[in-house]
């Protein structure tokens, strides 16, 4: 299924970044291995979490030490880890989240859904913060855009969302692996340990002084000025409307 394709992708991904993967290479069956045997084989982790709540908390602790890291799950899910992805965008730290929409509001149902576009793109959680979306139209896309958003999230310091929806995540098709590997970003903030060679890392999205609060979300909005201009991929299509006018 596709949307269990995101996460052995993040796997690929993660594994070619780290240069222990040859271009015209394939670790072999993923479909036919445990969770946590693709983590092993990556050199990284899979956890199960015990709730939403624990797997976003789980997000914020890896990502301030620079690593990669995703987690998934579908609309009621992505509420619970609301507060979160505030926290991700309040310490600037990048990651991935996927949302592979369900009916709603509420418990809903398990029906495929496309509801969730202005709790995206709006207002995933409190304060001043937007995400990248990313909405995919195809499997194919759904590979594409994995990565690109693991790309666009370490360049910007942010969260990126995969957005897609039931039926998408329930499709089978044949999708091209052969995709460019972006030049790693430093992390200089990441809390890497210090080997008493620099000064302590701290992450953080408290900041009490309001002054110091405002200059930091005045630098964020214009961050995502920068995005809206260089990294928009969707074109306005503006209807013509006609005016019929009826004269007496």
């Amino acid at each position: 299924d596709a949307d269990v394709f995101i996460f052995h992708l993040a796997a690929d991904n993660a594994q070619r970044q780290q240069k222990r993967y040859k271009k015209t290479r394939r670790v072999a069956p993923w479909e036919r291995m445990p969770w946590g045997e693709i983590g092993r084989a990556i050199g990284g982790c899979f956890l199960q979490a015990e709730s939403e709540i624990a797997a976003i908390n789980m997000v914020y602790g890896v990502a301030s030490t620079g690593l990669r890291v995703m987690t998934s799950s579908s609309s009621p899910g992505i509420s619970l880890k609301g507060e979160g992805l505030s926290y991700l965008a309040g310490a600037d730290l990048p990651s991935l989240v996927v949302n592979v929409q369900r009916g709603g509001p509420g418990l809903g149902g398990i029906q495929p859904s496309q509801s969730d576009y202005f709790q995206a793109t709006k207002g995933a959680a409190h304060g001043d913060f937007h995400m990248i979306v990313l909405a995919p139209a195809s499997v194919q896309e759904m590979a594409d855009l994995t990565v690109k958003g693991f790309d666009l999230a370490d360049k910007y310091r942010m969260t990126s969302m995969i957005l897609a929806d039931g039926t998408m995540g329930q499709m089978m098709e044949p999708v091209s692996l052969d995709y460019d590997i972006a030049p790693a970003v430093e992390k200089p903030w990441a809390t890497t340990g210090t080997k008493m060679e620099r000064q302590h890392n701290i992450v953080n999205s408290l900041f009490l002084s309001p002054e110091k609060l405002e200059e930091v979300n005045f630098e964020r909005y214009e961050r995502y000025r920068v995005i809206e201009e260089n990294e928009t991929m969707y074109t306005d299509l503006h209807r013509t409307v006609l005016r019929v006018s009826f004269v007496p």
